[in-house]
């Protein structure tokens, strides 16, 4: 049975997508067949892997509101074994039409219920917010990833979503288990990064990762190829990063930490 993992962080600019979509990618490179659900609006994790929004007909709105077999609108990449279930700024409506549905938080469960036995892993790509899309991954999820960015707000916002993640565990997911703290945008040469990573490692011990992410110009410019950092350098730190992110996770697929 394929692995849920979901990548959240109510705070923007965490490299949340970044690491959705290459962490997708180095599983791939690593030979397991990959699917990327992008939860978010922003769709940037379908852009990200090369995807014109404009040519995208179906998206997993219709899967939630309409009902749509997902398999029918599962995308190929460019890279073997990794596909793509897109995303589309229409996302933004789907989270008032669901709140009169019954179980309104299983619903995206319900859409991945089969198609998750199709893949060794399955990375959801959730919105910058803890709202209805974000609360349904959690609650499809067999673990969740969560990014920490290197800077002064790093810890901002934390303690929310691990009360959120708290609360899935008690009412919704009571499986749904803590994958990792990773850290992102690391420069080691600033003081300030290296006090935040010891005071993360201080707070969560070894739920955090070995693996740092950091500061990479590739990491960067790749989406705006609409490539993933492993096609467009497969050389750069950042690639080498996400594969080494990618082995962690693999080793460690049946140890999970809780809160």
């Amino acid at each position: 049975m394929g692995k849920i993992i979901a990548l959240a962080n109510q705070k923007g600019g965490v490299g949340k997508t970044t690491t959705a979509i290459n962490l997708a990618a180095s599983l791939s490179v690593l030979e397991k067949k990959v699917l990327v659900l992008d939860a978010d609006p922003q769709a940037n994790a379908t852009t990200g892997l090369g995807f014109d929004l404009s040519e995208v007909s179906a998206t997993i709105y219709e899967c939630i509101i309409d009902g749509m077999d997902p398999r029918t609108i599962v995308q190929k990449t460019e890279m073997p074994g990794l596909y793509l279930i897109p995303s589309h700024i229409d996302l933004v409506g789907a989270e008032v039409e669901m709140l009169p549905l019954p179980n309104r938080e299983k619903l995206l469960k319900k859409v991945l219920l089969d198609i998750r036995d199709d893949y060794d892993y399955v990375i959801i790509d959730c919105s910058p917010s803890l709202g209805l899309i974000t609360v349904n991954a959690l609650t499809a999820a067999d673990s969740v990833v969560i990014p920490v960015q290197s800077e002064y707000f790093a810890l901002e916002g934390l303690g929310k979503l691990l009360n959120t993640v708290k609360i899935i565990q008690n009412r919704l997911n009571p499986t749904l288990e803590i994958e990792g703290f990773l850290l992102t945008m690391f420069d080691s040469r600033l003081n300030l990064a290296n006090e935040i990573y010891k005071e993360i490692k201080t707070h969560f011990k070894n739920m955090v990762f070995k693996t740092v992410i950091s500061r990479n110009i590739k990491l960067s410019e790749a989406p705006s190829y609409g490539k993933t950092v492993i096609e467009y350098d497969a050389k750069s730190t950042g690639a080498k990063q996400y594969l080494e992110l990618a082995r962690e996770i693999i080793v460690n697929n049946s140890s999970f930490a809780t809160i």
